[in-house]
């Protein structure tokens, strides 16, 4: 049987590539991660992260499962508002993302429950958590349906996921977003991170992660 081709960016890469290839990426970006989020949006991250937050309603005592968290820093927020009688886990399955994370918060003095987990395949049981996060991971993700499955199996029932994502900007800022995505993010990826290729895949994905509209009944 042929294998099935899958999107990595603008290119087509076998579907059991794409996940180490992600890899690739992140492993690549993890040290300079949170300073070239800052570079690329002018800081507005940390706003889109904290309206995001404020959707969530994390209150004390509360489970919250952030997948694909990374350097933690919505983990962060969020533990200060479930307080101690509340948990957070900090989740990523890329190894070297959630090692940044962790050791900036065991640095803080911040010890979460972290593990490295496929977002397609939790390993946490069913009806577990009262929140669940995922801030620009979902279009990484090989089967996105599949890994929302997942968030909602561990969700308790009446529990809120929050997905913060990109998604198309308006037609009149259309030219002048793709010229600054495609030449200004691979050119900070090259003179900052060190890597040009990361950043325009980076770019890629927010093009390629599916729109999908509700139709009219």
């Amino acid at each position: 049987m042929t294998e099935k081709n899958i999107d990595f960016g603008f290119t087509q890469v076998p579907e059991s590539e794409k996940v180490r290839k992600v890899a690739d990426v992140f492993d690549s970006v993890a040290q300079r991660y949170d300073l070239m989020n800052d570079l690329m949006s002018g800081g507005l991250h940390r706003l889109w992260k904290r309206f995001a937050l404020s959707r969530v309603g994390a209150r004390p005592g509360m489970k919250v499962l952030d997948i694909a968290g990374g350097t933690g820093d919505l983990a962060r927020s969020m533990a200060d508002s479930v307080g101690p009688s509340g948990q957070v886990w900090l989740t990523d399955i890329n190894e070297s993302m959630l090692r940044v994370g962790r050791d900036r918060m065991l640095d803080d003095g911040l010890v979460l429950p972290t593990a490295v987990c496929d977002a397609e395949a939790l390993p946490f049981e069913s009806g577990y958590f009262d929140r669940v996060t995922v801030a620009f991971g979902l279009r990484n993700m090989t089967h996105k349906e599949a890994a929302l499955a997942e968030m909602g199996r561990v969700l308790k029932p009446g529990g809120k996921l929050m997905v913060l994502e990109f998604s198309k900007v308006n037609d009149k800022l259309a030219p002048a977003y793709d010229w600054y995505s495609f030449n200004v993010l691979p050119w900070l990826g090259r003179q900052v991170a060190k890597d040009e290729d990361s950043y325009r895949y980076l770019a890629e994905s927010i093009r390629m992660h599916p729109i999908k509209r509700r139709s009219n009944p």
